[in-house]
């Protein structure tokens, strides 16, 4: 199919489907699971019932009438394009950013993509030495992210589609209650949703990471603990408790100079994991935690939050 006409169909850019041509070459897809296999996959991948049901209609059966050239054209080089980099660490948005609301094959493209690689990232997995176990807790984080878009109400997706290939290229790995991001000489901290930041199970985590990577990654030397986050932005301590897991966890990093242009914009990022809201005025939002009430009287008061990055040694 011709680019600009492929672009036309789906209504992005023709940049990013050409992003998507380059980076997929002449590599291989990846084939989805006979749709008879999907329930099991779905339900061990965490993925909430409502998406399930969803994808499940959605699925892109040969003849399916919600399924268009181009979609299919996307979909199969979107496989290919996170495929041809498995192993990588680095973000990779895996194609553009498509209109959700024309139905159930646009809204879970990316999703699919994500269904196809499993196998294919679990094989990466067990060329290392990476316990199965291992290998779905990881890959389950698909389940608690449409679980978020959801009740962010579709404004999530369009930062986990991105944030996804991580897990199906193997670049990242969920031990305890952190998850962690291979990289250049540094392990990248992640947070997920996943109960309380206590600092026994953050301790806990890390020694198990201590343990994990030089076990099933030898040829990588790491020698600090990274992290890029709101979680780090010293303004909580005006706010939080001496002893809340946040500022405990906060202790354990040497921070580094602040920059007013780096990472994402920690107003939103904090609105996000703080309510899972974008457009709920503040004035309607909850203030149930410390948490809550401190993000929203810091912006009410015309202050802004920052993104900032800590280490600390391995």
């Amino acid at each position: 199919m011709d680019l600009d006409d492929i672009a036309a169909r789906l209504g992005v850019p023709v940049e990013e489907v050409d992003r998507v041509h380059r980076l997929a070459g002449d590599g291989p897809s990846a084939p989805l699971p006979p749709k008879a296999d999907a329930a099991p996959i779905l339900d061990r991948l965490a993925v909430p019932p409502d998406d399930a049901a969803e994808i499940m209609a959605g699925w892109p059966e040969p003849g399916s009438p919600l399924w268009t050239a181009e979609l299919r054209w996307l979909l199969d080089r979107s496989i290919a394009a996170v495929r041809a980099d498995l192993g990588g660490y680095d973000w990779l948005p895996p194609g553009p950013e498509l209109p959700r609301e024309r139905g159930p094959a646009w809204r879970y493209l990316y999703v699919y993509a994500y269904l196809a690689l499993v196998d294919v990232v679990r094989g990466y997995h067990s060329d290392h030495g990476v316990p199965d176990a291992v290998s779905w807790v990881t890959l389950a984080d698909l389940g608690r992210n449409l679980a978020v878009d959801r009740r962010m109400r579709g404004d999530g997706w369009p930062v986990m589609q991105s944030w996804l290939t991580l897990h199906s290229r193997g670049g990242l790995y969920e031990l305890g209650r952190l998850q962690y991001q291979r990289g250049d000489g540094a392990l990248g901290l992640h947070v997920p949703e996943s109960g309380p930041l206590t600092p026994q199970a953050v301790t806990a985590s890390l020694d198990e990471a201590r343990a994990f990577f030089p076990r099933h990654f030898p040829d990588e030397r790491y020698t600090v603990f990274s992290c890029g986050s709101w979680l780090l932005d010293p303004q909580l301590r005006e706010y939080l408790p001496e002893d809340s897991n946040i500022l405990r966890f906060q202790r354990r990093f040497e921070l580094e100079p602040h920059q007013e242009s780096e990472g994402p914009d920690a107003d939103i990022e904090m609105l996000r994991f703080g309510f899972r809201t974008l457009i709920t005025p503040l004035d309607e939002l909850p203030r149930r935690t410390v948490l809550q009430r401190a993000i929203i009287d810091h912006l009410r008061d015309g202050g802004h939050w920052h993104w900032r990055r800590g280490h600390f040694p391995i």
